[in-house]
C-alpha cells in the first residue's frame, strides 16, 4: 500500500489555513538563503508557495555567495529583536565560509521552525516539549495516520543527520521501537535492514536500498530525493520493492510534502509559544 504524503498533507495544509485565517496578527517567517544553490531555491520556493496557500507572511533574505558571516549573524539577531518575525529560518547549506553551527545557534529557539538549534535539539533528546524538526515530524504523523503500529517494532533508519536520522531515532524510541541507527558507512547494512519491520532511508543516494535488502512486509519509509536525468527518485528502488512491502512511500509525494505541511505546523506553533509568553507578562 502506498503512503499517500501529498493527500494528507493537503489535509493538514487546509487546517492550518483555517486556523491562521482565524488569527488577528499576521504570522512572519523570515527566511535566509545565501547563494544561489539550484536544489535549496527549489526549496526556498516550495516554502514560499506553501505559506502563501495558508496565509503565513514569508520574509525572504537572498544573500550573495560571498557574504560575511557577520552579515548573516545580524540579519538573525534583527529578526530575532523583532516581535513582528515568528519563524526564522536559514536554508541548508550554508557556503563553506560560514560556520553552520554558529549561525544557527544564534536563532532564538522559540523562532527556530526547523527545531536546529542545540536548545531545540536538547529539548528533543530529553522530550521536553521541543519543536522537531520538519521531516521526522512528517514522517511520525504520516504512520500515526495511516495506523502503523510503532511499539515493539523493530525500526532501522538509515542516515544520521541532525535534520533527519538523529531525530527520528528519538522520536521511534518515544514510541517504543527498537531502534538502529544505520549508514553508508555500516559493514553488515543488509543484514541490519533486513530485520527491520520499519524502514527509513535518508542517505541522499539513489535506489541505495533494494528489493534484497527488505524483508518481507516491512513499512518502508523513503525520505531521499535525487535528481536522475530529470526525474525525481528516492534512496529506495521504489519499482523493486513495492509490491514485496506492506507499505511504502513514493518519491515524490510522498515525504516531502508531508516535510512542507509540518514545518507550517511549526511556524503556527512558534507564533502560538511567543503568543502565551507575551500574554503571560
Amino acid at each position: 500500500m502506498i503512503l499517500d504524503g501529498k493527500k494528507l498533507a493537503e489535509t493538514i495544509t487546509k487546517n492550518i489555513a483555517d486556523e491562521v485565517s482565524q488569527i488577528k496578527e499576521k504570522i512572519t517567517l523570515a527566511l535566509i538563503l545565501v547563494g544561489k544553490n539550484p536544489a535549496s531555491q527549489v526549496y526556498v520556493h516550495n516554502k514560499q508557495k506553501a505559506c502563501a496557500e495558508v496565509g503565513i507572511n514569508f520574509e525572504a533574505y537572498f544573500l550573495d555567495e560571498n557574504i560575511p558571516q557577520k552579515e548573516v549573524a545580524d540579519i538573525i539577531e534583527k529578526c530575532n529583536a523583532n516581535p513582528d518575525v515568528h519563524g526564522i529560518l536559514v536554508q541548508m547549506p550554508l557556503p563553506s565560509h560560514i560556520d553552520a553551527d554558529a549561525i544557527i545557534n544564534l536563532i532564538d529557539p522559540i523562532k527556530d521552525v526547523d527545531g536546529l538549534t542545540t536548545i531545540n535539539q536538547g529539548k528533543l533528546f530529553t522530550n521536553q516539549n521541543p519543536i522537531v524538526p520538519a521531516t521526522p515530524k512528517g514522517v511520525m504523523t504520516l504512520l500515526q495516520r495511516y495506523f502503523i503500529d510503532i511499539a515493539g517494532k523493530n525500526a532501522v533508519v538509515v542516515g544520521r543527520s541532525k535534520l533527519v536520522g538523529k531525530p527520528l531515532a528519538m522520536l521511534l524510541l518515544d514510541k517504543n521501537a527498537t531502534v538502529t541507527m544505520a549508514h553508508s558507512k555500516t559493514s553488515n547494512l543488509k543484514e541490519v535492514t533486513k530485520r527491520a519491520d520499519l524502514l527509513f532511508v535518508a542517505v541522499g543516494s539513489p535506489k541505495f536500498i533494494t528489493a534484497d535488502m527488505v524483508k518481507k512486509d516491512a513499512v518502508v519509509v523513503d525520505v531521499g530525493i535525487n535528481k536522475v536525468e530529470g526525474k525525481l527518485i528516492g534512496d529506495v528502488d521504489f519499482e523493486g520493492v513495492k509490491d514485496f512491502v506492506s507499505y511504502i512511500t513514493p518519491v515524490p509525494k510522498g515525504v516531502g510534502p508531508m516535510t512542507i505541511a509540518s514545518l507550517l505546523e511549526n511556524i503556527v506553533d512558534c507564533y502560538h509559544r511567543q503568543k502565551a509568553i507575551k500574554d503571560a507578562n
